[in-house]
């Protein structure tokens, strides 16, 4: 399976877009994650997807679990065209739609059309509050905290992330676990 470059990602929603437009489907879906970013020119490094948090129909946002068959049909006949593998798009944060997206998310959100696809991707914000929950599981050695420097939040942004960020995990362990992530990257912003 390929990593999605930028030129790669493009070509692939493309591909998509147009394959949907000549099916007679279309189909509009909210990225968030490190495709977004890179599409949107906010970080460089390849990714492996796109991940999809929502689906948007008639104006409301819907759970991207499951994503509609006609949709997995196409990205799957994509992959396979691209050697991208069958999940190059996935619903995998779906759940973070499911227990809430960031208050004003729908406000932040930028919009690109292929053919028959239009993607609207998370604002900074939100790929910051976002990017602060994956680092909480996964440490200040994982992409997501590169990413989440890459994105050079404030002090405020973070202490707005964070906020959100217990909404979806209230345990004490993850409090605690944040709390130290904030820490490494209050000291990683300090030294730049």
């Amino acid at each position: 399976m390929k990593k999605l470059d930028l030129n790669v990602l493009e070509q692939a929603l493309d591909m998509l877009g147009q394959l949907l437009k000549d099916r007679e489907q279309y189909c509009e879906v909210v990225a968030v994650g490190g495709g977004g970013l890179l599409l949107l020119g906010q970080i460089a490094r390849p990714t492996r997807d796109l991940d999809l948090v929502a689906l948007i129909e008639s104006g409301e946002f819907i759970s991207a679990k499951p994503l509609p068959t006609f949709l997995s049909q196409a990205i799957r006949d994509v992959g396979l065209a691209m050697e991208l593998g069958e999940e190059w798009i996935n619903a995998g944060p779906a759940s973070l739609f499911e227990m809430g997206l960031p208050h004003g998310f729908k406000s932040r959100m930028q919009m690109r059309s292929f053919g028959g696809l239009t993607v609207y991707f998370a604002g900074r914000f939100d790929q910051i509050c976002f990017k602060l929950y994956a680092a909480v599981d996964q440490g200040p050695e994982s992409k997501h905290f590169a990413d989440l420097k890459l994105l050079d939040p404030s002090e405020k942004e973070l202490q707005e992330a964070k906020l959100w960020c217990v909404t979806q995990d209230v345990s004490e362990e993850f409090a605690n676990l944040l709390d130290e992530v904030l820490i490494v990257m209050e000291q990683t912003i300090a030294k730049s």
